[in-house]
This record gives structure tokens, C-alpha cells and sequence, in this order.
């Protein structure tokens, strides 16, 4: 039986809303976001109803998920709801569980995940992170949490509240030999890996979700690139130019995330004009979650493409292969501290450029003369495990592996193979909010002190040519 409701004010009294779903009790809730349980009442299938208060959000989400329709490892958009001055409303699948609940179910179970079981996840995450990066998209906040799961083991990438999509339509791969992951529209242009880019001019955009019905929903008459919605988001932004990508959105998304944003196109290499980049928001380093985000989002870069993503990856699959996070940082300082003593100092000569990150002159550390590495953090686990990972942790992210690339790794594709979806073990429930894991809040969260520093004792500041120097000694 479901608990009792909780009224909103907003969804609760929209009747285009009503007369369709029967809602039922909020099951996550945000700064920015609300999400309800409910009943589509024309066939009883149950859904959930993501209410969006933040408009730059609910434009992003809506556009991603509108362009990965046809992936089976993305959530599915339903329809979705929105009128001038109100929030949006999607419609979306209803998963009941997601890869947390797994990770922190599996440290109860006596053998752990098998390696069947664990190659399976994996897969399934890579083929959702393809499909991502073959469509220009950046997820941008990728963790056990935003990977929901349903009763029958099919995993899905969800929470593109904080989604980037880098290219405009009609660009698409120079050299795309390898397909993974199929466009089932192929009038609908798609975008391959870290390649080099170049603009097709006829290739349509055309196609995308179908909304079941029409009445008082938002209905564009493609949902691979609405020019509606995508007006409305640029116009917004002509008229005021203080509005960044960021400033309002990074907590909209309903789940434990940090924020802000800035400007600059990916660090994959595009074969692009620069003004072709003039209809995108400025990037942000503030997004994603602390504990999966990569060193150059730490020291404020905003430079970036699918590589943050990447990541990621790294750390999801090193949790799920220890069953413990990574590199659980509570400030962003120690999450620096915490990369740096198991993979070593961030230098010139690990990734050549990195001095000119924003942040990099500014706060330094005392050298790392024996980090631990990736092979005592995965004690217990193989070597194609540990390189697996290796391959994801990279300083540099020219060097970090593409979700296409290792979905052709050897480890994922050698004895014991990926187990079918009908034997993978569901954990029973979402992982809900933990008191060991980042808030929503974020970089924003009090850790009863005012700063980050406390943790690292003897602190040494310095003036310098561009302005002062922090190291930790």
C-alpha cells in the first residue's frame, strides 16, 4: 500500500496533469526538483513525474533525453508538461532501484558480485555513456545514484538536469567505424567519441518521442532537436547575458549534485568555426558530484568535453569492483588530496598543459613521494580489473579510454562473460540519502567549519604573479 500523499501545490492541482496520471506519494525531492510515484490512468502503467522548478534544467534534460530515445540504457520520456510560468513536468519510466542499492546490497552478500554480474553492469553503463558521447551529449554528473535499475536487471542512465549538448545537429563522426550503439532514427545525426568533426549541412534532425496525445502538453513536432524548446532557451539567455550555464541549474536535477558554470567548447577537437560555438551557453567547472569528478573540474577548468564523463566511469566502476567509493572527498581540497595519494601528484609530466588550469598555480600540494596506486585500492581484484580502471583514471583526458573502446576491451569480452539480465540480482530499493555521501549540496555542504583547509594542518601561503599561492605541507 503507498504511503500517504504529499501534496504540492503545483502538480496537484495542474488538471491536464490529473486527468491523466493519478499521482501518489513524492519519492525524491531536491532544491530544484520533485519526483512523484503515479498510475497513467489510460493503461495503469506506473511512471514517475519529475517536476522541474529551474527552467534551465528542465530544457536540458528534456533535450538529452529527447535525443537518446532509442537508447535502451536511458531512461525513457514519456511526454512531458509545460506552460508559460509553470514548471515542468516529465514523465518518465518508473525504476525502482538503482546501482547504489546494488553496491551497498552486495557487501551483505556472502560471495559479493559475481563477475558475470559485474561485467553485465558495466556494459550496460558503457552502451549509456556511448550513446551519450556518439550524440555530442556530456552527462556531466555520473554516479551509482543517477544509475537507475529496473525490476528485470536493465540498467539506465538517468539526471541530465546538468547534461551539456556540444555540437549543434548536423554534425556528425569523421571516422566512425565501430558502432556499439545504433540510432534507430537514422534521419537523426549522430556524434562519435573523441573524434574530429565536420559539419553536414543536409543531414536532418528530424524525428524523436511521439507525445501520445495531444490536449494542453507541450508538443514540438520533433523531439530530436526542438526549435521550440531550444528558442526559448536561447532567447532566454539573449535577453539577459548574466545568465549563465549554471547559475540557476545546478541543483535542479533532484539528487545530490554540486554547481555553477562557464564558457568554452570541449577539449575534444572540432573542426567547427568559432562562432558556430556562439549559440551555447558558457561550461562550468562546478558540476557533478565531488567523489566522481575528474581532477581538471577541481581546478576549475572549463575547457572540457565526454572526458569528465570518463572519469567518472573510473570511479563508478572501481566502487563497484570494491564496493566501498573511490576517493570519498568532503571538500573539494581533500578530494585532490585523496586522487593525488593514491595516483600521485598532478605534474607536467603526467599531463602535459595542466599548468594552465585556472586553479593550478593557486593551490599546489607537497609531493607524493610513494602513492599507494590503484592496485592496493583493489587489492582483491585482477590485473584486466585494475587496468580496466587504469585505462578510465587517467590525469590527462586525451588518455582516457572511450565507452566505445572498452566495450571492446579484452576483460569484458573473455571468460566468465557478461551474465544475462534475467540473472542479474536486483537490490530491493533506492539507495535514499546517506549520511556517508555528498548532499545535495554539494561544494556548498557545512562540515562544521568555514573552510576546506582545516583538514590538511600546517598551511603555507605565498604571494606570486598571479596573486598568492596555497600549499599544503
Amino acid at each position: 500500500m503507498d504511503p500517504p500523499h504529499e501534496k504540492s501545490w503545483s502538480i496537484h492541482t495542474r488538471k491536464e496533469i490529473t486527468t491523466k496520471y493519478e499521482i501518489f506519494n513524492r519519492i525524491g525531492a531536491g532544491a530544484y526538483s520533485d519526483v512523484y510515484k503515479a498510475r497513467r490512468r489510460s493503461d495503469s502503467v506506473i511512471v514517475a513525474l519529475k517536476e522541474i522548478h529551474d527552467y534551465q534544467s528542465a530544457c536540458r534534460e528534456i533535450e538529452a533525453l529527447q535525443i537518446l530515445q532509442h537508447c535502451p540504457n536511458v531512461v525513457v520520456l514519456y511526454e512531458y508538461f509545460w506552460r508559460e510560468d509553470e514548471d515542468a513536468v516529465l514523465v518518465l519510466e518508473y525504476l525502482p532501484t538503482d546501482l547504489s542499492s546494488l553496491i551497498k546490497e552486495a557487501k551483505n552478500w556472502e560471495n559479493g558480485l559475481g563477475l558475470g554480474e559485474i561485467k553485465k553492469w558495466m556494459v550496460q553503463i558503457l552502451c549509456g555513456v556511448d550513446a551519450c558521447h556518439r550524440n555530442s551529449i556530456v552527462h556531466r554528473d555520473l554516479k551509482p545514484e543517477n544509475l537507475l535499475i529496473s525490476d528485470n536487471g536493465v540498467l539506465k542512465l538517468a539526471d541530465f538536469g546538468q547534461a551539456r549538448i556540444l555540437l549543434a545537429p548536423g554534425f556528425v563522426a569523421a571516422n566512425d567505424n565501430q558502432q556499439p550503439y545504433v540510432q534507430s532514427n537514422p534521419d537523426q545525426a549522430t556524434v562519435a567519441g573523441p573524434s574530429h568533426f565536420k559539419h553536414i549541412s543536409d543531414v536532418s534532425s528530424e524525428g524523436g518521442l511521439f507525445i501520445e496525445e495531444p490536449g494542453s502538453v507541450v508538443q514540438p513536432e520533433r523531439l530530436g532537436e526542438s526549435d521550440e524548446l531550444r528558442s526559448r532557451f536561447l532567447d532566454d539567455i539573449d535577453k539577459d547575458s548574466n545568465i549563465q550555464d549554471g547559475d540557476t541549474s545546478c541543483l535542479a536535477t533532484g539528487t545530490m549534485s554540486n554547481v555553477e558554470e562557464d564558457l568554452l567548447p570541449g577539449t575534444y577537437s572540432y573542426d567547427v568555426e568559432d562562432d558556430e560555438h556562439d549559440c551555447f551557453p558558457p561550461l562550468t567547472s562546478c558540476v557533478g558530484t565531488r567523489w566522481y569528478k575528474a581532477p581538471e573540474l577541481l581546478y576549475g577548468s572549463t575547457n572540457y568535453g565526454p572526458e569528465i564523463d570518463l572519469w567518472s566511469l573510473g570511479c563508478i566502476f572501481a566502487e563497484v569492483l570494491r564496493l566501498e567509493p573511490l576517493f570519498p572527498g568532503n571538500s573539494d581540497i581533500d578530494q585532490l588530496g585523496r586522487i593525488f595519494s593514491v595516483l600521485g601528484n598532478l605534474s607536467e609530466e603526467v599531463w602535459p598543459g595542466c599548468a594552465n588550469l585556472p586553479d593550478y598555480k593557486i593551490i599546489s600540494f607537497g609531493k607524493v613521494d610513494n602513492p599507494i596506486g590503484l592496485e592496493a585500492c583493489l587489492s582483491n581484484r585482477s590485473t584486466d580489473e585494475i587496468l580496466l580502471v587504469k585505462k578510465l583514471l587517467c590525469f590527462d583526458p586525451a588518455g582516457r579510454a572511450t565507452a566505445m573502446e572498452l566495450l571492446h576491451d579484452k576483460y569484458l569480452n573473455e571468460d566468465p562473460l557478461p551474465v544475462p539480465s534475467s540473472e542479474l540480482r536486483i537490490p530491493s530499493k533506492h539507495s535514499g540519502a546517506d549520511e556517508d555521501s555528498p548532499d545535495e549540496l554539494g561544494d556548498y555542504r557545512d562540515f562544521n567549519s568555514d573552510s576546506d583547509f582545516d583538514d590538511f594542518g600546517p598551511v603555507k601561503v605565498s604571494t606570486t604573479d598571479y596573486g598568492f599561492s596555497i600549499k599544503f605541507t
